[in-house]
């Protein structure tokens, strides 16, 4: 009977130690959370990281709001890419803690080094020239896209937690409590800063902030895009921006073959980075921020997507590399392939503009498209007088529509890129508002050819404006070379280099084609009919139609 009872106690002790151990448990987090408050110092790679998905910030659906899950802006670099050095000094010393956060946070200061402005350049002169410091009329609520104060407000009592936490977030708030729009993240204050003028402005610290976000940003899903005739994806990051991947698909040297149509070319990663610094340089920033980037296809790619058609096209290579094709309508089977090496392939990512359930955008058909037809020839290509049926039509008729579509045909000369088939501008601002350059994959196929039938539109119309004209004096100078500013802006890309001399060499040529077309304009029709006077007042100022 002693043996029973004591054997009883036995049992109800363990059963207590066990039930003490499992509060126990419970408990920890709660009291590492507290003491993770403590006064103790923490250094650089110690510090609890603070993430975009902790409880406190916006709910995901809160921000996913923003995203545009319909807007599109086409060698492998070898492991080196992500050894190089700042273009500026040596690299700041190894900070103490785990091997895992000193290779991400070099990773991140070699980005921060070559987005960084170089001192001394040939472009911080370009941006110092008086045509490159001109700035946009006073905003009003109707010149920008979003309302900060009511269109776009995060209120910290809105979170699970009712607290936003971030680094810095105690200096963020204003006198009133309230969030202020430096503490959204990159990709929101970039959305946040678009107006009637521009997608960005000339010295926005928020685009080289967000660039560095495309390089660095631990991506969390991965999804293809639907539409479109070649593979894209689309990338979630963890802090949910979202950006467009154009993966490589040719190397630099490769030359679109003369016996493909442009219709059927194929999109280049490097053409949609390289468009973005060749429309900074051109002073238009109609370009969503582009930044290139060498993956992990299986960490980064394949791990993380809930895309089963997308998941099941990766396959082993007989060379041992990791391999997938997607689905889309050209260029997506086991013969095209991408394929990484072994299972790093570079890309293009750009920068999602506003979705559009907040900002809407309209599409617009280019009136100089092409007929996307192997026989088949536009109306433009067959009647030289068509520009004057264009003038006669809205939106050409009045403002400066007809001056942007001529902007862009400059710009697409330039990169040769013949696949203009539609535009888009922000419905918000009507039609006196900028069109955005979105989709530059199929420029830089060509460095031996010159495509003279994309710069039809400035032939027919002879119109340009006088900044632009004035710009592309500017750069067909030697101090302000446009092919060495090209080099020199894309050098702070981490896949540089970007482009080939020879497609460097043929901006140059083209550019002198450009001039020699509107010199001809004005030796025909005059000066004064041929350049549009944006100068005087406003850059935002509107004209009339023109008539002989």
């Amino acid at each position: 009977m002693i043996l029973l009872r004591r054997f009883r106690v036995l049992i109800l002790t363990v059963f207590l130690v066990a039930c003490s151990l499992h509060i126990m448990v419970d408990l920890l987090p709660k009291l590492e959370r507290q003491g993770a408050g403590c006064s103790c110092s923490h250094g650089p790679a110690q510090a609890p990281e603070r993430g975009w998905a902790e409880p406190g910030w916006p709910d995901k659906h809160t921000l996913r709001i923003l995203q545009d899950f319909s807007s599109e802006p086409g060698s492998n670099a070898s492991s080196r890419a992500l050894d190089r050095l700042p273009l500026d000094g040596a690299p700041a010393p190894e900070p103490p803690g785990p091997r895992g956060d000193r290779s991400r946070l070099f990773l991140q200061g070699l980005a921060a080094a070559r987005l960084g402005p170089a001192r001394g350049s040939r472009l911080a002169l370009l941006f110092e020239h008086p045509l490159y410091r001109r700035s946009v009329p006073p905003l009003t609520e109707e010149d920008t896209l979003f309302n900060v104060n009511t269109d776009i407000r995060f209120d910290p009592k809105a979170a699970e937690n009712q607290a936003w936490t971030g680094e810095g977030a105690d200096d963020e708030l204003s006198p009133a409590g309230e969030l202020t729009a430096e503490s959204y993240p990159n990709w929101l204050r970039f959305h946040i800063g678009i107006n009637r003028y521009e997608l960005y402005g000339r010295h926005s610290p928020v685009v080289e902030a967000l660039l560095r976000d495309l390089l660095t940003q631990r991506i969390t899903s991965v999804a293809m895009k639907s539409g479109g005739t070649q593979l894209k994806l689309i990338m979630t990051f963890h802090n949910y921006g979202q950006a467009l991947f154009k993966p490589m698909k040719q190397t630099r040297e490769q030359e679109t073959p003369p016996d493909f149509f442009y219709f059927s070319d194929f999109e280049r990663h490097n053409a949609e980075i390289a468009a973005f610094h060749l429309d900074k340089i051109l002073d238009f920033r109609r370009v969503p921020p582009v930044a290139g980037r060498l993956l992990n296809m299986t960490k980064e790619i394949r791990d993380v997507t809930r895309d089963k058609k997308l998941w099941r096209t990766f396959f082993i290579s007989p060379a041992n590399n990791v391999c997938f094709y997607g689905e889309c309508s050209y260029y997506c089977s086991t013969e095209h392939a991408l394929c990484g090496k072994p299972d790093r392939i570079e890309g293009s990512l750009a920068a999602f503009l506003p979705d559009l359930a907040l900002a809407k955008r309209k599409t617009w058909r280019n009136p100089w498209r092409r007929s996307y037809h192997k026989r088949k020839k536009a109306e433009w290509e067959v009647d030289p007088d068509y520009c004057e049926e264009v003038k006669q039509t809205p939106p050409y008729d009045s403002g400066s529509r007809l001056l942007d579509v001529m902007d862009m045909t400059v710009f697409d000369f330039l990169m040769g890129n013949m696949d203009r088939h539609h535009y888009e501008t922000f419905e918000k601002f009507g039609n006196e508002t900028f069109i955005i350059h979105l989709d530059n994959g199929r420029g830089f196929g060509k460095h031996s050819h010159d495509e003279m039938s994309i710069l039809v539109p400035l032939l027919q119309c002879c119109r340009v404006r006088k900044s632009t004209h004035l710009r592309l004096q500017l750069l067909a100078k030697e101090e302000y070379k446009l092919s060495v500013l090209m080099a020199e802006s894309m050098t702070r890309d981490r896949l540089d280099p970007i482009l080939i001399q020879p497609h460097l060499d043929a901006m140059d040529r083209r550019l002198r084609l450009v001039l020699k077309a509107l010199s001809d304009c004005i030796d025909k029709e005059g000066y004064g009919y041929v350049v549009e006077d944006d100068l005087q007042g406003a850059p935002g100022a509107r004209s009339g139609p023109r008539t002989r």
